[in-house]
Formats: structure tokens, C-alpha cells, sequence
């Protein structure tokens, strides 16, 4: 990890993890050159961050380590970007790291996490979905960042902070229950050690080093096979020969679209399985047709080639921009969509939008008969807008109150829509589950309640086929 007269930025919450790795580097510069910086975030979240600075300022002051000091108004960040902030406070801090390793001019930088950690990671992709990358967890090393006590359990790290009678911190929002991750630190992992196997994190580190190991071989795998069967047309666009993908193996086919659309994103953390999966569809069915995915990428066939063109942010929110002969649009809706409005063309029906937005408890949806409003994490792959088709459904509330399945065929005749109009009415839809059906109603399994955190807007604009004032509601409670 380092070598003599190495620079080294490291991150010190004033949790026993940091402290820990803060006396560990004191101890090994006394044996091999280093220059040691620390660098402590204030979150602005807690009333106790304010002691928290200070005791690390303290401890730096005590062993002649220069420190620095980023304070940061994590909340409002996650607000503004649409992050939960768990994911703010963590890209604040590798901002922070980073800054003061180019002040210094450049630096290693070491943090924290210990093997609890890496588990804790493990499970949660694993709960969520995730490919070889995520499972394999937490990298001791990976480019500038080095995790020097990621083979220490979090009992073994506080053994050693009472062997040196050091006191550290304790962080007030890592005791409750609020963050998932806590639940997973809080509950199952302790059962599996206790009722599964009394090393259970452990053998998820072991486990995680031999994923990591297969991820780094199909890797060069996969940079082998991009260079037979893509190549650049432009420097926001890719074109991939049909014939030539297929001829790989269907692992290499995801990790090269995969690979492909994280070139073109600004992150890849909106890019999923799901996203993948869609676009495979292109390979395997003859026809031109096209998919739209976050940050703006779209996907569409012509002929024996497949492209991957990411489409100017201010052509979509102008909805001008539209690939020749789409039959249907698909939207993987990404977290891009909490930075301001997406409009898509739909050409004779108008133009529909789709805005993200933070919502506290108790917000009250409301009547609007043109725009409806989605729980945005209950939407688990790319919805499409098009025209009704065999075996569509919406989720409805019976009498008593419970969600049950009717066919969309048998709900138009129901409200009595004329058989001429049903073709022409724009579905929003997931697989065949109906979301909304404009200027009536929005399925019961993706409404908002008490538990949402995040809604998804959309808006129906410019249609021909609108009756009525945007302000009329139909079906109560469906909307």
C-alpha cells in the first residue's frame, strides 16, 4: 500500500475505525517515512459535530499531524441532487479527501472501513442486485485509496483503542435503525455469526477477495471483446456490430453494454442490470427500434449495428430530439431527473414530462387530472409509453379496499370509452402493469403514501386527446 516518503491523506471521523487507522499510521511512520495529513468532515447533520472537529483537531494537535476541516451542509446536498444522504455525505467526503491530496500535491488516501464494513457492503448489494463487482465488496486498494484496516473485525479495532487507553467518538446516527445499512449492522449480521457461522465475516472477506479476483480476469475479458466489436462514431456515441456481439458469450454481451454505457454516463450509478437487459432486446430481435436510458443515452438498432448515443441534455428538455420510427418509448428513470424536468415527443400525442422531486411526510398529492404523481422507488425497471396491447392490466382498490388486477380491456369498457378512442390514449406502463392511464387513473402499486420519500411527476402536454380543465380529478382516490 505505501512505500517510504509516501504523502498520505487520511480521513478521521473520531469513530474508533479512523482513530484506530490514524495511531496504526503514527506507529508504522516510526518505522518507514510517511508524511501524514488528516482531514475531518462536518456533515452539519449532528448537534455533537461541532465536539467531534474539535476532538480531532486535538488529536492531530497532540501528535504534530496537520489537519484540515470541510464542513458541508449534507442534507440540503442530498436535497438538491436527489441523493439520499448516506450517498451525499459519502461523495462529500471523497471530495474533501481528494482536494487535500492535490493541495499537498498528491497523496495517498487511507480511510477507515474495517470487515464488518466489507461484509455489511456484500449483503447490501447483494439484497439489492448486483453483478460480481458489488459482490466482491470492498478493494483494500483501488487507485489512490487504501483501506489498511479492512482485515480487522470492528471488535478487534476496539480491543486495540482500550490496549492504548484512547477514548473516540461515537456517532449518534449509526445507533439507530433509520439508514439500511444499520439494519444490516444492527441485526443480521450479528445472527449469522451467532446462528449461522460464529465466522461469518470472515469467510465473506475471503469470499469477496476470490469475486474480486474473477472481476479482475473478466475485465480483460471484456476490453478485449470492446475493441473486436465496437467502435467510436463521435465522441458521445458508439456503434456495435451485431453479428460480431453475438458471437461472445452472454456474460461478455452485458459487461460490454455495461461498460459501453458508463463510458457515456457521467457516474454509472444509475446504469443496472435492467438497463442492460432492455438493450440486449435490440441485439436479439430484428426491426428498428430504440430505448431510452439515464443521463440521456439512447439506444436504437438499424440494421446489423446497435448505437449508443447520448443526446444533448437541452434537446431533450426541449423534447426535439426523437430517433427515427419508434413505435413505443422506453425511460429508465435515473436519478437525473431530480436535477429539472425531462420532456420526451410523442409526436401525435403530444409530450409527456417527467420531473423528480423530495417529498417530506404528510405531503398531500394533489388533484390534478394531466399529472400524476408516482412513487419513483416503487418503479423497478424502464417504463414505457405507448398504445394498449394484449394483456395490459391496472392494480385497483376493491371495496374493502384491497389491490386487486383488472384487465385494462375490461376497466375501458367499464368507464365506457369509446371503442375508437382506446387505441389512441397514451398508456404509461411496466411490462404489461398499467401506471396511469391519462385523464382517468394511476395504478394503486405505484401511488404515493406514507413511506414514500420520492415521487416521480409526469405531466402530459400538448395532446390533442385532453377533455376537460388539467384541475379535474375522476375516481377519487386513484389519483
Amino acid at each position: 500500500m505505501l512505500k517510504p516518503c509516501d504523502r498520505v491523506v487520511v480521513g478521521i471521523s473520531g469513530g474508533a475505525d479512523s482513530v484506530c487507522l490514524f495511531l496504526l499510521l503514527l506507529s508504522y511512520r516510526e518505522r518507514v517515512p510517511l508524511s501524514l495529513a488528516a482531514v475531518h468532515v462536518n456533515h452539519g447533520i449532528r448537534r455533537e459535530a461541532v465536539e467531534d472537529a474539535r476532538y480531532v483537531e486535538e488529536l492531530c494537535r497532540r501528535y504534530d499531524v496537520p489537519f484540515f476541516l470541510k464542513n458541508a451542509d449534507v442534507r440540503e446536498l442530498a436535497r438538491k441532487e436527489g441523493y439520499s444522504e448516506e450517498d451525499a455525505g459519502r461523495r462529500v467526503r471523497y471530495q474533501a479527501f481528494r482536494e487535500t491530496a492535490e493541495l499537498l500535491g498528491g497523496a495517498r488516501i487511507a480511510v477507515a472501513h474495517n470487515s464488518n464494513d466489507n461484509a455489511e457492503t456484500m449483503l447490501f448489494h447483494l439484497f439489492r442486485g448486483s453483478g460480481l463487482k458489488g459482490l466482491g465488496g470492498i478493494a483494500p486498494v483501488r487507485g489512490e485509496i487504501l483501506r489498511p484496516i479492512l482485515c480487522l473485525e470492528r471488535r478487534e479495532v476496539e480491543v486495540y483503542l482500550r490496549s492504548r487507553q484512547m477514548e473516540w467518538r461515537r456517532d449518534s446516527t449509526n445507533e439507530g435503525d433509520a439508514y439500511r445499512r444499520n439494519r444490516i449492522r444492527h441485526h443480521i449480521l450479528p445472527y449469522a455469526e451467532e446462528q449461522v457461522a460464529g465466522k461469518a465475516v470472515a469467510h465473506m472477506g475471503h469470499t469477496g477477495e476470490l469475486l474480486r479476483e474473477t472481476e479482475d480476469f473478466l475485465e480483460e475479458q471484456t476490453r478485449e471483446a470492446l475493441g473486436k466489436c465496437t467502435e467510436n462514431a463521435g465522441e458521445f456515441c458508439r456503434r456495435i456490430g451485431v453479428e460480431e456481439f453475438l458471437a461472445f458469450h452472454r456474460v461478455l454481451q452485458k459487461r460490454i453494454l455495461f461498460t459501453v454505457m458508463n463510458g457515456l454516463s457521467p457516474t454509472g450509478k444509475d446504469i443496472s442490470e435492467i438497463h442492460v437487459r432492455d438493450t440486449m432486446s435490440l441485439f436479439e430481435r430484428q426491426g428498428n427500434r430504440s430505448i431510452s436510458l439515464p443521463f440521456g443515452i439512447q439506444a436504437r438498432r438499424e440494421y446489423g449495428t446497435v448505437i449508443l448515443e447520448k443526446i444533448p441534455l437541452s434537446a431533450r428538455r426541449a423534447g426535439t430530439w426523437e430517433p427515427e420510427d419508434r413505435p413505443l418509448l422506453r425511460i429508465a428513470l435515473g436519478n437525473e431527473i431530480f436535477q429539472g424536468p425531462l420532456v420526451y415527443d410523442l409526436g401525435d400525442w403530444g409530450k409527456m414530462e417527467f420531473m423528480g422531486l423530495s417529498i417530506k411526510k404528510g405531503w398531500k398529492v394533489p388533484a390534478k387530472r394531466y399529472t400524476k404523481w408516482f412513487d419513483y422507488d416503487k418503479i423497478e425497471e424502464c417504463v414505457v409509453v405507448r398504445s394498449r396491447q394484449q394483456g395490459d392490466f391496472l392494480t385497483i382498490a376493491d371495496r374493502e379496499g384491497n389491490p386487486v388486477h383488472k384487465s385494462l380491456k375490461n376497466y375501458m369498457i367499464t368507464e365506457k370509452i369509446p371503442r375508437q378512442m382506446r387505441d389512441r390514449i397514451p398508456l404509461l406502463a411496466v411490462g404489461n402493469h398499467v401506471l396511469w392511464l391519462p385523464g382517468r387513473r394511476i395504478s394503486e402499486a405505484f401511488k404515493v403514501d406514507g413511506n414514500t420519500e420520492r415521487v416521480v411527476q409526469v405531466r402530459l402536454l400538448e395532446t390533442k386527446f385532453c377533455e376537460g380543465s388539467e384541475t379535474e380529478e375522476e375516481n377519487g382516490g386513484a389519483h
